[in-house]
């Protein structure tokens, strides 16, 4: 151990605060006190300058171990793609009846492409050139990466990777600890670029750990650029107060890549965590959980961490969420409330109880209702967004006018300036149930490439399946060019236009057969 040197390096993607990078370098030096370690962050870098400056920090560091963070592949990112629209351009070039929106489109996908394969490029590259770099001063230097778009993509990249290369998949400290220690990392969820994973490793659960409080003194003596994003005051910082999802959502990786079991950290220990950032004068905090209520089980969890808030003195904070909107009580929602809740997002994917069952959701509608009426009893009126995922399994008509009822009626509860409608179409992604319905279907073939950009994969990918697809594709298209500054609340109005309402019982009632389908829909 004491001739290793640690790099760690959250290679480029959209500047969110990068908790994972920064529980790794605290998990090993809790372990490992003397580890020499460095974060670098190329996320908060131009593009321009991050082969130099990995380059420099390589040279001045010489790290014996590489670990790279790779957050995110968004190849059918819904809105706001870092190259630019996907869903508009996919939809005109599919849907368009003008044939120059269609070359528009054409034109657009063809950035968005040149975009997408750069950045593959780029951080492979980035990967490779760091490795050789620091085989330069040490010859057995190792590199290891992991993060979101390994999880999911680890097949793909495992073989465009250094030879060699730790290809970590789902949490890390387990893994770097054994790298470290010089164990076997037979047991560990991984395997070495160039050789073939073993089948089902995504499935395979994590061992599992009671994460402690991380030490922001320790972590600001690696990390030179942790100022720069608390500096501004606008971002939310985020804190994980538990990891798992015990749900089975059709086309959510979370539940494999977390583990279903979920492992919640002591209250004491996310306080102490909370309170070195709030000395450091952060006043935003994102609950980084997978759900930050997974289950009713959880309620009384929640409740405990949100009264130590409270009892800290903190009324001048806020906070914010992926929350499941059916596990609150009366008494949690007053503590949301009172202790500083800005912003809650839920992911319902459709206003229609019959398709959230066939979608394996696990929601009970009417009981997301009960409970956002008891957050604006409590006196909630701040934002909620509220995610759709229009045509996953079995829309028509009659699903499409349920959930504009069921979206209606969050609006008047909240207010309709504060719900906001944000649309997706599922991008499919391996290892899901809505993939295996996919092979059932025969809308996908077992060998496809699910990081391919290329047309003629991309409307297999980008789910919007017949009969409904050219539908909502004309729709969306309508939308975008009445109002792109507010593409869901158009794409609402656009639905009840068309559509109509339908009655609110009927958005909440699951009919028997809906049930039964359920079982032929995902097995």
């Amino acid at each position: 151990m004491s001739d290793h040197r640690v790099l760690l390096v959250r290679l480029p993607c959209n500047p969110i605060f990068p908790i994972g990078p920064i529980y790794l370098a605290d998990h090993l030096h809790k372990q490992f006190p003397g580890l020499p370690q460095r974060i670098l962050d190329l996320a908060a870098v131009p593009l321009l300058d991050v082969q130099r400056v990995l380059r420099g920090e390589v040279e001045r560091f010489r790290p014996t171990l590489l670990v790279f963070s790779w957050r995110d592949i968004q190849i059918y990112a819904p809105v706001d793609g870092r190259g630019g629209n996907p869903l508009q351009n996919s939809f005109e070039v599919f849907y368009a009846r003008n044939p120059l929106r269609r070359l528009r489109g054409a034109l657009g996908g063809l950035r968005l492409m040149g975009s997408y394969y750069g950045e593959l490029y780029r951080n492979l590259a980035l990967v490779r050139r760091g490795l050789r770099w620091a085989r330069r001063h040490h010859p057995d230097a190792r590199a290891v990466i992991g993060g979101g778009a390994v999880s999911v993509f680890y097949e793909q990249l495992g073989r465009r990777l250094p030879a060699g290369t730790v290809v970590s998949v789902g949490e890390g400290e387990p893994l770097l600890e054994k790298l470290i220690r010089g164990e076997s990392l037979e047991r560990e969820r991984c395997f070495l670029a160039g050789e073939a994973p073993r089948p089902g490793l995504i499935h395979e659960q994590p061992a599992g750990m009671e994460k402690t409080a991380c030490d922001y003194t320790y972590i600001a003596s690696i990390w030179p650029q942790l100022d720069w994003y608390l500096d501004g005051g606008d971002f939310y910082v985020g804190v994980q107060t538990k990891r798992g999802c015990p749900h089975n959502c059709c086309y959510c990786v979370y539940t494999v890549v977390e583990g279903k079991a979920v492992r919640v950290n002591p209250v004491e220990e996310v306080i102490a965590e909370m309170r070195q950032l709030y000395a450091r004068g952060v006043r935003g905090f994102w609950f980084t959980d997978a759900q930050f209520i997974p289950a009713r089980r959880y309620i009384e969890d929640a409740k405990a961490l949100l009264r130590a808030i409270q009892a800290e003195g903190w009324n001048d904070i806020r906070w914010a969420a992926y929350i499941r909107a059916d596990n609150l009580d009366a008494e949690l929602a007053e503590l949301m409330v009172a202790t500083g809740m800005e912003y809650f997002e839920i992911g319902i994917t459709s206003g229609s109880q019959e398709l959230v069952r066939k979608m394996r959701m696990g929601y009970n509608l009417r009981t997301v209702l009960e409970s956002c009426r008891m957050l604006a009893r409590a006196g909630f009126r701040h934002h909620v967004s509220v995610n759709y995922s229009f045509n996953v399994i079995d829309e028509r008509p009659e699903t499409i006018r349920q959930t504009v009822a069921y979206h209606r009626e969050l609006e008047r509860i909240f207010g309709a300036d504060k719900v906001e409608p944000a649309i997706f179409f599922i991008g499919l992604q391996p290892h899901t149930h809505l993939e295996q319905y996919g092979f059932d279907q025969g809308l996908i073939k077992p060998g496809y490439n699910p990081m391919s950009m290329m047309p003629w994969t991309a409307r297999q990918l980008l789910w919007n399946p017949e009969p409904m697809g050219s539908t909502f594709g004309r729709l969306c298209l309508e939308a975008f060019e009445r109002n792109p500054a507010d593409f869901g609340r158009t794409v609402m109005d656009l639905l009840q236009r068309d559509y109509g309402l339908a009655p609110l019982e009927e958005a909440l009632h699951a009919p028997v057969e809906g049930r039964r389908a359920l079982a032929t829909a995902v097995r």
